[in-house]
């Protein structure tokens, strides 16, 4: 039997970046009820691996997908030397997943968000094999560490290069890496897929990675999201991987302003991570879908 998918909060809702400073955070998410924090590590120098791992024990939780942070300078479309920046940084998000047993990278690992531009066909192609030539190169390093990559798509105000399940799979066929696989969010999904279900369905046994996140970026459950049929979905491909329930924080600059985060969404974090994390176990267990009873 597979074991019981897992619930998280990713640490974007709660901080940035995240440091050696932050791991008081750690208690207070494990306190709210969640298996696992997914680390959101802009910048994997702040944060000690032995200090990491001894707070994590500590608190009792595990380490989910480490959560990269593509903001500027790291775009493996841009210049030459934003590309070896995107290319350092991965490897290192690759190590940190390796060193705390976390088995997983994930998040838009292609470009910098909130690059957004029209470009011709040919120039869109050509941007398509550069960053499948890098992906494979940083495929092959991640499959000799024995961690995998989730590609997520983002909406198209965050992004012009990857926005659908499909173009997502379109990606990963082409380079060919059993270390590649997709991650989905649901607050990408309700603006750019006709269907949330499909795009699920497309991504199938390729699907490593999802993210709750409402469509206002609130708390899960106050929205237009039609949970009870992503749940369904989730169980008819067979998902079994962690759930991390997403949002942002509007104080944090950098972060707000690739997101387009303008306001508050919730009125506090203990607010969305706790009803947040009830509604989530509510709608995904509650038909027997892809959370053990």
């Amino acid at each position: 039997m597979p074991a019981p998918t897992r619930i998280g909060l990713n640490t974007f809702a709660l901080c940035s970046p995240f440091s050696d400073k932050t791991l008081r955070w750690l208690e207070k998410i494990a306190d709210w009820g969640y298996d696992f924090v997914e680390i959101a590590a802009e910048d994997p120098a702040l944060i000690n691996e032995s200090r990491l791992r001894q707070a994590l024990d500590s608190a009792g939780l595990a380490c989910g997908p480490i959560c990269g942070a593509f903001g500027p300078g790291r775009d493996l479309r841009g210049s030459p030397s934003e590309q070896q920046e995107s290319l350092d940084y991965l490897k290192r998000l690759i190590d940190l997943a390796a060193a705390m047993d976390a088995g997983m990278v994930c998040g838009p690992c292609y470009s910098r968000v909130g690059r957004a531009e029209a470009y011709s066909s040919d120039e869109r192609s050509r941007q398509f094999e550069q960053v499948a030539t890098h992906l494979q190169s940083i495929a092959a390093y991640a499959e000799k560490a024995s961690i995998e990559i989730a590609i997520e798509p983002l909406n198209r105000f965050e992004t012009d290069f990857l926005n659908t399940s499909q173009q997502a799979m379109y990606l990963l066929v082409a380079i060919g890496s059993p270390a590649l696989k997709v991650h989905l969010d649901t607050f990408h999904m309700n603006i750019e897929e006709s269907d949330p279900v499909e795009a699920i369905q497309t991504a199938g046994s390729m699907l490593g990675h999802f993210h709750i996140s409402s469509s206002h970026r609130g708390v899960p459950g106050d929205d237009r999201i039609e949970w009870e049929r992503i749940a369904n979905a989730l169980q008819g491909v067979g998902y079994r991987g962690d759930l991390a329930l997403e949002t942002f924080n509007e104080e944090v600059v950098t972060i707000a302003e690739a997101c387009r985060i303008w306001r508050p969404t919730y009125s506090s974090i203990e607010e969305f991570a706790t009803r947040g994390l009830a509604f989530v176990k509510q709608a995904f267990a509650a038909k027997d879908t892809v959370l053990a009873p």
